[in-house]
């Protein structure tokens, strides 16, 4: 099953503009609250006791859950999850998570190649789309396969010491 671009229920020209419109919009807003990154979890069931787990987040307070709605209808792929809190903020929050291997590499890296990011954010998005080309092709699965995208990770997000 190929997923060629993100949902297409809207059609004629109107709406067609709207889509754009708002895909120049869904860039702006994850140039200032998206997040792409790999992260390295403890899993003993693995061949290096170790996950590789790569995700693409938007993160919201719950008044704005709407937005979150309309990008994940947009995309058509990924999940809403709440994250309580349990601070003295009044509100929790929700994230748009794609996790999905396939999604990442089918729907929204293409959407990041065709609208391109204006930030810094931009340098993780290419890194983070080598490390799915890596992982697409299973060689995160192989040792050097595997440094390799450590090496990407440690890269990433302001380049903190994760490992």
């Amino acid at each position: 099953m190929v997923k060629i671009k993100p949902s297409e229920n809207a059609s004629g020209a109107d709406n067609q503009q709207e889509r754009l419109d708002f895909a120049s919009w869904i860039v702006g807003f994850v140039d200032g609250e998206g997040c792409f990154t790999i992260s390295i979890i403890n899993n003993s069931t693995t061949k290096f006791g170790k996950q590789i787990f790569p995700e693409f987040v938007i993160t919201q307070g719950a008044k704005s859950l709407k937005v979150l709605k309309q990008i994940k209808k947009f995309f058509n792929c990924g999940s809403l999850i709440l994250n309580k809190r349990y601070d003295n903020h009044n509100e929790n929050l929700y994230r748009y998570c794609v996790r999905s291997v396939e999604d990442l590499r089918e729907i929204i890296i293409p959407f990041f190649n065709r609208q391109q990011l204006q930030t810094e954010k931009r340098k993780d998005f290419v890194i983070f789309k080598r490390a799915i080309n890596l992982m697409s092709k299973k060689q995160h699965l192989t040792e050097k396969g595997w440094k390799k995208i450590l090496v990407l990770a440690s890269q990433m997000n302001r380049k903190k010491k994760r490992f």
